[in-house]
């Protein structure tokens, strides 16, 4: 079911899965774009976009893809190309996103047996993750292929992680099991998010510690606006979108369309199909997008790049505005049940 918010059409949306699916590899395997690598992340958030366009064979081929090449820490390594490992570190945000996806997938197709077949590779990627998880709560970004942890957290892979850890408790909770020790553990994320700034590498001239904390769940309410609000002005161009870093006329899809979500997540809906439709002079005749280009010469960048995560978080996008389906309010925290609050005190002090 579509509503008016909707910004794309039914022959668009059809069209921009067709040319993610062309991009798919015979393995599952989605690169950012053809002959590109792939990162588990984005190429999770492409089957998303797959399955709520309806192509979910092509979508499970990608999850089956993630099951054939986790590791047997439940990791995964951060890029692939299509014969192998490009760079062996690990990302925890990286790995904890297919618990997203997994439950995005059941609530799109309630293919109970699909999740039956993915809780294995959910819960060994969950405990991977929270090994990297110091006690004052935040996750640290990577560890090296030899074991060696990174020295600090980033904002934007918190607030993401945050929103995978719920959708991980949401998943034990639909197999049968309970993991009061992840709800936890997702509840320390979101509070070190919310009140403790100190504990991440500062990186805020970048789009997605401006939005993150509301698009993953961890700010909401007041909060979330007065976040929203507060750098309006430097991240948005009005009529072209939200840019990559606030120095430069950097103008993306993908932060331009994330935002949107972040948006509707604090019911701004009106305000997020605006945005949203800005995205349409990036899109190409096939239904790709162009990653991004630089204002005002609109020069395509980087390099003239059409990348299917670019694609896919347009897809998202106008899914959530426009679906009165499940998976519409999965970034609103619908279907994930409620979140474990710690409050501010008890992580308000680094340890």
């Amino acid at each position: 079911m579509t509503s008016d918010a909707a910004v794309l059409t039914a022959a668009e949306v059809a069209q921009t899965a067709e040319w993610i699916a062309s991009v798919q590899l015979p393995s599952g395997q989605i690169p950012w774009y053809p002959g590109g690598h792939a990162d588990p992340w984005n190429h999770t958030e492409a089957a998303m976009a797959l399955a709520v366009a309806g192509r979910v064979e092509e979508a499970e081929a990608a999850y089956d893809w993630l099951r054939s090449t986790q590791l047997p820490d439940g990791s995964w390594c951060l890029y692939y190309l299509a014969d192998g490992v490009e760079e062996p570190r690990r990302d925890p945000n990286v790995c904890a996103y297919v618990a997203a996806g997994t439950w995005w997938h059941f609530l799109t197709t309630g293919d109970r047996p699909f999740v039956d077949r993915m809780w294995p590779v959910v819960e060994r990627a969950v405990e991977f993750v929270l090994g990297l998880q110091r006690p004052s709560g935040e996750i640290v970004w990577s560890r090296d292929a030899d074991g060696v942890a990174g020295r600090f957290a980033l904002l934007t892979a918190n607030a993401s992680i945050h929103h995978s850890l719920r959708c991980a408790v949401a998943l034990a909770a639909a197999v049968g099991e309970q993991r009061p020790d992840w709800e936890l553990a997702a509840a320390q994320v979101g509070a070190a998010v919310a009140h403790r700034p100190s504990a991440f590498l500062s990186k805020d001239s970048w789009a997605m510690d401006w939005y993150y904390p509301v698009l993953g769940g961890a700010l909401t309410g007041e909060r979330a606006a007065e976040r929203i609000d507060g750098s309006w002005n430097e991240f948005v161009m009005p009529g072209v979108g939200v840019r990559c870093v606030v120095t430069n006329p950097w103008v993306t899809a993908a932060e331009t369309a994330e935002c949107v979500m972040a948006l509707d997540a604090i019911g701004r809906r009106d305000q997020a199909a605006e945005l949203l439709s800005w995205t349409g002079h990036l899109r190409d005749h096939d239904g790709a997008y162009w990653t991004g280009c630089v204002h005002p010469q609109c020069v395509r960048y980087p390099g003239g790049e059409r990348s299917t995560y670019t694609s896919a978080a347009v897809i998202l996008a106008d899914h959530v505005l426009s679906s009165s389906a499940a998976t519409a309010g999965l970034f609103r925290g619908e279907t994930l049940g409620p979140a474990l609050d710690l409050g501010e005190l008890e992580t308000s002090t680094d340890r």
